[in-house]
């Protein structure tokens, strides 16, 4: 039987090969770093730390953005590569719980499931998504979908379902306030809410140069 070091290596294989042609803000690096800052996370609360490494390593092994919308198929694929390592069951449902619940967009319905591992791994890919990363990102994924950068007569909506919010296609700069500024005061844990803090100032800090530039000002 693998030793939980090997099963770490070998999903890090699995999920670089799997995502080799992903889209660059859910690609590999995106994986890397959520994991990383997994593992940094977990170092600071009580949490099992094989299952928050492989909760990070395969979060997002098949979006469902990039899946016509389907979430069971990534906690199928998680589940079904965790067997081929021999990974005992209780470990492989919580990863598969940990890929099921971390979207931002369960955040507008009553949580269903929760753990320590859920926190860790939800943090740390919430912390991917702001900052001068999260900038990258979002615009990186706006020019994916060829979406506007900014429109003035376009603004900002509040969304009530999981579902009216899969279903927006506004202006990159909309996703700012509809998302990754909300960011900040969702974090679950202490250590997520500390290094919120300055990536959301910096997000406020473009933002506010950004209208300077559209408006044609020094």
């Amino acid at each position: 039987m693998n030793s939980k070091e090997q099963i770490i290596n070998n999903t890090v294989l699995y999920v670089q090969r799997e995502l080799n042609n992903a889209e660059g803000g859910h690609d590999w690096f995106h994986i890397e770093r959520v994991w990383k800052t997994a593992k940094h996370i977990a170092a600071e609360e009580e949490a099992d730390p094989f299952i928050v490494e492989l909760g990070a390593l395969l979060h997002d092994i098949a979006d469902a953005k990039f899946h016509d919308g389907d979430e069971s198929i990534g906690p199928k694929k998680a589940r079904a590569f965790l067997e081929t390592q021999h990974v005992d069951s209780t470990t492989i449902t919580a990863v598969e719980n940990i890929i099921q619940y971390i979207s931002f967009k369960r955040s507008y319905a009553a949580a269903v499931y929760q753990s320590p591992e859920l926190d860790i791994v939800q943090d740390a890919d919430r912390l991917d998504a702001i900052g001068a990363i999260g900038i990258a990102r979002a615009f990186n994924y706006g020019g994916f979908k060829n979406r506007k950068l900014y429109d003035p007569a376009i603004p900002p909506a509040e969304y009530q379902t999981p579902e009216a919010y899969k279903k927006n296609e506004a202006p990159t700069l909309n996703h700012f306030y509809e998302k990754l500024f909300l960011l900040k005061d969702k974090m679950n844990t202490a250590t997520g809410k500390k290094m919120a803090e300055e990536r959301h100032l910096f997000m406020e800090a473009f933002i506010t140069r950004f209208y300077k530039e559209w408006n044609g000002e020094a």
